[in-house]
Formats: structure tokens, sequence, C-alpha cells
């Protein structure tokens, strides 16, 4: 199958600019609506918009002899959600969106730990140099409850790093549509059991934050799942970036916000770092179809 890498980069940079909208509606939702209550919506709403593919796959988009790694997977990426949503309502939308970015960090060595799938070299100190400017931008001894905004955000990369290696575990049996479909599914029942004790009633505007929460969220994991089965991964990856840039685009002319010179420090030190972790390698620790790849990072 050859790349088409212009329509790959076009793919994966609206993907990249539907999730940086994405998430500027969770943070603008979080102003007035309980985290949990957005939770709950971006599944549901996800799960909705999925309902052509419902009608046009039936039965056999359902049935599946996998449901205990459908289990795995959707808890780490409801884990990974929670995190997320946590970051963007306490920090400046470009350092959210980074921190759930720092998935290809750890997802070496969770596949190492639960694939038994060998590390490439480049994984160790690209790990350390992430960790680094993670650290630049959680500011241990600062600012109590923005620290530990941080400190939650980070853990939503790990988690995506482990929904991730989820996912690798059971695509070769299980096709990317019902991965998407039983992580809504599931992630909605999940995310529906606090409702009871959490739930506000979202004014006017909350309700077209949450709107737009779903639509573009979804939007961006079809566009990068798009983007995967026309370009190599390796070619893809540097792309998602941007939403890093849009997102702090929109921040700041939403929000007026500015990250200082350590925090531009340590996005700069995440991103080379991850990137490092996407350069092409000799033998692939797993060999999928290309559109099996996509939804890790685009759910969390």
């Amino acid at each position: 199958m050859s790349d088409d890498l212009r329509r790959g980069a076009f793919y994966a940079l609206s993907a990249a600019a539907a999730m940086a909208l994405g998430a500027t509606c969770i943070k603008g939702a979080s102003g007035s609506v309980p985290g949990p209550v957005i939770v709950f919506f971006r599944a549901t709403i996800g799960l909705l918009l999925m309902a052509p593919w419902l009608v046009r796959g039936g039965r056999n988009l359902m049935t599946t002899q996998r449901f205990g790694g459908h289990l795995w997977r959707a808890g780490f990426g409801l884990i990974s959600m929670y995190g997320y949503f946590h970051a963007l309502g306490h920090l400046p939308l470009a350092e959210a969106v980074l921190l759930t970015y720092t998935m290809p960090l750890f997802a070496p060595f969770i596949g190492w730990l639960w694939l038994a799938e060998k590390p490439p070299p480049s994984a160790l100190p690209a790990a350390l140099i992430g960790l680094a400017g993670i650290t630049l931008i959680v500011k241990p001894g600062g600012e109590g409850l923005t620290s530990l905004a941080a400190l939650i955000g980070a853990t939503s990369g790990i988690s995506a790093a482990a929904a991730m290696i989820g996912i690798r575990r059971i695509s070769d049996t299980e096709p990317a549509s019902r991965i998407v479909f039983y992580f809504l599914l599931l992630s909605s029942i999940a995310a529906a059991a606090p409702l009871p004790w959490v739930w506000k009633t979202p004014d006017l505007p909350g309700w077209g934050w949450l709107l737009g929460v779903g639509a573009f969220a979804t939007a961006g994991q079809f566009l990068l799942t798009r983007a995967y089965s026309v370009a190599t991964a390796s070619y893809i990856g540097p792309f998602t970036y941007t939403s890093v840039i849009f997102a702090g685009a929109l921040g700041w002319a939403l929000w007026g916000e500015a990250p200082d010179r350590w925090s531009l420090l340590g996005i700069g030190l995440v991103i080379g770092s991850c990137l490092v972790t996407l350069l092409p390698r000799r033998r692939p620790a797993l060999t999928t179809r290309p559109d099996r790849r996509i939804d890790a990072r685009s759910d969390a």
C-alpha cells in the first residue's frame, strides 16, 4: 500500500485542529459543568455520532470474543479522560493538551511489561528528556492546585499509553470501529454511575460547550483514523503535535494564556523527546494495519 503523504498531512493537521477545538470546549465547559458530567457527555455524544456505523455494521460490529480486552482498554481510557479533563480545567490549554500527548514516552515500557516487546534504544533517553520537560511544566513546589493539576494531567499520558497497548493487544481480531464503539459504550456506562451525586444541569452556553466537546473530539478521532490509513505512523506522528500549537493559539485568543519561559522549554523538550520515539525502526515491535493504531490519544 503506497503512502499519500499530502493527504495524510492534511488529515493529520485537520485532526490536530479538531482535537484542539475539542479541548477548548472542555475548558469552556469546566467553568460551569462538573468534570464527571463532561466525561459522560463526551462519551455519549460520541456514541450517538457513531449511529451510522452501528446501523451499517449491525451485529457484526458488536460481536466480540475479546470483551475483557475491551474492558481493560476502556478502563485505562476513562482514567486518562478524567485526568485530561481535570488538567484542562486548571491549566493553560497548551500545557494540558501536551501532558496527555506524552503517551509515546511511556508506551514502550508498558508494552515491555505487558506484551514483552523490547523497547528501542532511543526509548530510555527520550523518556528521561521528556520527564525533564514535564518537570519544568509541573513545577514541583509551585502553586499547590496548579502543580497537582499538572501531575494529574501527566497521569493521563501514562493511562493513554496503557490504553494504546490495550488496543494493540486486541487489534489482531478487533477492527478499529469495534474498539471505538466498545470504548464509548463502556465509558458512557461507567461515567453515568456518579451522575446522581454530581449532576448539575448545564446552562445554555454549557450545552453548547458540551455539544462541541463530543462533535470535535469525534471528528478528530475519525480524521486521525483517516490520516493513519493513507500514510505511515512515522510520518503522521509529528503532525499530531501541532495540536499543542493550535491549543496555545486558542488559549491565548480566548483566555489570554501565555506560558512562561520554563514552560516553553518544557514543551519543547517533551515534543522533541516524543518525536524521537516516532523515528523509524529496523524491526517494528508489532505489524498491524495502519488504521488500527489510531484512537488511544484522541480518546484520552
